[in-house]
């Protein structure tokens, strides 16, 4: 069966249109303190290297990124987080014929990243965080994630509390798709997270698999990140994040059954396998 790479994004303009194949997104972390796998691909050697071995077990798309958000997480100089970014970027494009997504809300490190080769922008902070970003985006004409966040990663999951989590969700992302558009952004470049675990509490996080096709009804791909979330081991009783990466692919399989596009994982293998199975027999 043909991957979601080879149906999808056989053209450059055209690569963010979805079909019966979900999309899988592999993370790599070039950082020393990512919640999920403490810093393993830190040095720029293993970083590559785990990129291709990602690439090898089916990710369509690597996501990138160069400073943490895990919870009461530091952000990082912009400086550093370019060194730790461009050459791994570089070198998986020059080594793979894979997409390739930079995880950075900062314009200064899209702008390098997307000179380096990168081909879409993932922005946890739905452009709220640099007012240069848009710009940026709409200059290129790159694709770009835009995620709900409820605070920043350093107090995100600081008592976080919703009077409707939907009400919130939808409104947040009406304003941001307009904003988007009066910008420039195209229609089509436009993919919507709703940001598992940035500012939710577990059953906010339960509430937003659930509800998946009210966000899908907007009309724009989503993007989901389950993968090891804290939420998952209060549910499993699974308390190493390493150990969540089947219990991970349950739950992506569900929010794919509620139209999920792309999921963002780091065992890309066992997601592959599952998404396999789910093909077969669906």
């Amino acid at each position: 069966m043909n991957s979601c790479n080879e149906v999808n994004f056989n053209k450059l303009t055209n690569r963010l249109k979805f079909n019966e194949s979900p999309c899988i997104m592999g993370v790599l972390n070039v950082t020393p303190d990512s919640f999920s796998d403490g810093g393993n691909f830190f040095s720029e050697e293993k970083a590559i290297n785990h990129g291709i071995a990602l690439i090898a077990d089916g990710a369509d798309i690597i996501d990138i990124g160069g400073e943490s958000t895990r919870p009461f997480s530091e952000p990082v100089p912009t400086k550093e987080e370019i060194s730790r970014v461009i050459p791994v970027i570089k070198a998986i494009k020059e080594r793979a014929n894979c997409l390739v997504s930079i995880d950075t809300y900062k314009s200064e490190v899209a702008v390098n990243a997307i000179d380096a080769g990168a081909d879409i922008i993932n922005d946890i902070s739905g452009f709220t965080f640099d007012p240069e970003l848009p710009d940026i985006v709409a200059s290129y004409g790159v694709p770009v994630v835009i995620m709900h966040i409820k605070g920043s990663p350093k107090d995100m999951q600081v008592a976080p509390v919703y009077e409707d989590l939907w009400e919130e969700l939808l409104s947040f992302f009406y304003e941001r798709i307009n904003f988007s558009l009066k910008k420039g952004i195209k229609n089509d470049k436009i993919i919507l997270d709703p940001g598992i675990g940035f500012g939710k509490r577990p059953e906010d996080n339960i509430n937003i698999i659930r509800g998946l096709k009210k966000l899908k009804s907007l009309g724009f791909p989503v993007l989901i990140g389950n993968s090891r979330k804290s939420f998952l081991g209060r549910i499993s009783g699974i308390e190493s994040p390493k150990e969540r990466d089947l219990i991970s692919a349950v739950a992506d399989i569900i929010s794919v059954l509620n139209g999920a596009d792309i999921i963002r994982v780091h065992n890309v293998k066992i997601t592959r396998d599952a998404f396999n199975i789910y093909k077969a027999l669906k």
